[in-house]
Order: structure tokens, then sequence, then C-alpha cells
């Protein structure tokens, strides 16, 4: 009978071991069928050495270190609010991929040149290439068939807020110099037709959304908008830096920017105090050497 039992147990052992192999073998094809996010496709994505995060490193070295950071962010205030840290450090790696399309329209990648926007000095067309960075990194994340749950973060870390800085340039070139909101219109042999005044709407100086729809993008709109905020402060105290991150905060939530994303207040105040930690982990003092030292050979 224990020959029975042992046969039984070995046959049972290695049928277990061959579906084990089986599973392993065809999961990635299943993810990629029905489009799965399991913690391992998510810890493939989140490689250094992928594709996309490769060039993103190389072409826009600005954009990646910000990416960095506001992982850091984000990771921290999902690990706190019991989300999904591993979706939430992935979708953070990619949700600037777009940027690639123009690194130089971004400040972060011009590493002290000359502004572009300076010189095309129009603010429609200095937001159109902003905006542009969240439909150019749609057509990427589909080209190399990222997971829709990923794909959500480019668009929704945006959600549909203003683009303040070109909006109040056009607000306030229309009050200088209003004969400069005039465009020509022309035909296709490019022979003028007529003069149109451009009007300062806001909604041409939006991002067209969605707005967050859950916790895990919400919380990257939030480290997004405070990461060059937070970066700005050296010598500020605790005090003053969760006063300006709180700042933050509170407007996107009275921009109706969170409505969807399931964050409650409580959730905010939590934010807050993660991202000021993070900073102050990042921002620590260094022991000044005495000069001595340096003077050693």
């Amino acid at each position: 009978i224990w020959y029975v039992v042992l046969g039984t147990v070995g046959a049972q052992s290695l049928a277990g071991l061959a579906w084990s192999v089986v599973a392993i073998g065809i999961s990635p094809y299943l993810e990629h069928v029905f489009d799965l996010i399991t913690p391992i496709r998510l810890a493939e994505l989140a490689n250094p050495n992928r594709p996309l995060l490769k060039r993103l490193a190389a072409e826009a070295p600005g954009t990646f270190q910000h990416t960095l950071f506001v992982a850091s962010l984000a990771e921290a205030a999902a690990r706190e609010l019991g989300c999904n840290v591993e979706l939430v450090r992935t979708g953070t790696l990619y949700h600037d991929i777009g940027k690639m399309h123009d690194p130089l329209g971004f400040c972060e990648n011009q590493m002290g040149g000359g502004n572009k926007h300076d010189e095309i000095n129009d603010p429609w067309k200095s937001a159109e290439i902003i905006k542009k960075h969240v439909s150019e990194g749609l057509l990427m994340a589909r080209k190399h068939r990222l997971p829709k749950a990923i794909q959500a973060f480019i668009p929704e870390h945006q959600g549909t807020m203003l683009i303040a800085y070109f909006y109040h340039q056009a607000k306030q070139d229309a009050a200088q110099k209003p004969e400069d909101l005039n465009i020509a219109l022309v035909d296709a042999d490019n022979s003028k037709l007529a003069i149109e005044s451009r009007e300062v709407r806001e909604e041409d100086f939006r991002y067209v959304g969605p707005i967050p729809q859950s916790r895990e993008t919400g919380i990257l709109m939030l480290a997004d908008s405070c990461e060059a905020a937070l970066r700005s402060l050296k010598d500020a105290t605790h005090e003053e830096a969760l006063n300006m991150v709180n700042k933050i905060l509170r407007a996107r939530w009275q921009d109706n920017q969170l409505i969807d994303s399931g964050l409650t207040r409580e959730d905010m105040s939590l934010i807050a105090e993660i991202f000021v930690r993070v900073w102050e982990q990042f921002n620590h003092k260094r022991i000044a050497y005495p000069s001595a030292v340096f003077n050693q050979r």
C-alpha cells in the first residue's frame, strides 16, 4: 500500500510542478490578451531598461529626474493610504513620456539654455505644445502596448487643469496689446482672407481630461503638482513647506479635479504630511567639511 501512496503523491507532485511551469509560461500571454496587471508585470514595466524609460532618460533627462522624485512622493502616499503601490510607481514612471515629442518645450529639459516659448511668443501655441504631451504620451503608450491601467495615468495626472502661466500671459497681452490677438485667416493658397480676433478663453488653456478616476491617479496628480514647488524650497521649515503643499492641494480640490478620484479631505491632509516628510528626507542638511580636508594631499 505504501508503494501506491508514494506513487500517487509523486504523480500529483509532478502534475503540480508541470502545471506551475505551464502557468508561468503562459501568464505573460494571458496578461497581454486580457490586459491584466500583475505584480510581476508591473515590476517588469518599471525596469529602467525598458525601451520607453531608456529613451526618456536619454532624450528628456530633466523630465526623467522630475519623474523619479514624483514617484518617490506618490509611492510614499500610496503606501500610507493602502493603495496599489506598484501600480502608482509604474504609472508615475510613464506619466510624462509624451514630453519626448518636444523636450525643449518643457523647462526641466532646457538646462539653463534659452526658453523656447520666448521665441514662440504666442501663449496659444505654447499651451498647445504643453497639452500635446498628453496626446503624444497616449500614442506612445498604445504603440508599446502598455496596460490601460498604466495609460490612465497619462491624461488623468493633468485632468482638466488650467495651464495658468500661458493663460495669464494671454490675458496680459490682451490688456496691453489687443491688436496682437488678431490672426490672419488664409486659404489653401496661403492668400489672406480676413482678420479674426481671438478671445482669451479659459477652455483653450485647459487640458482635455479626464480628471482622475482612481485614488492612484489622483495621488499622482497631487505629487506632480507639488514636485517643482518642493524642489524650489531650500531653507524652509516644516511648517512653511506644509503650508505651501496644502495650498497646492487645496487648489486642486477647489478646481474639482479630485471629485471622481475617491480621495477624501482626510486623505488630502495625510498626503500633504507625507509629501513634506519625503521632501525633508531628500533635503537633509549635510555636514560642512573644513577646508583642511580638501587641502590634504
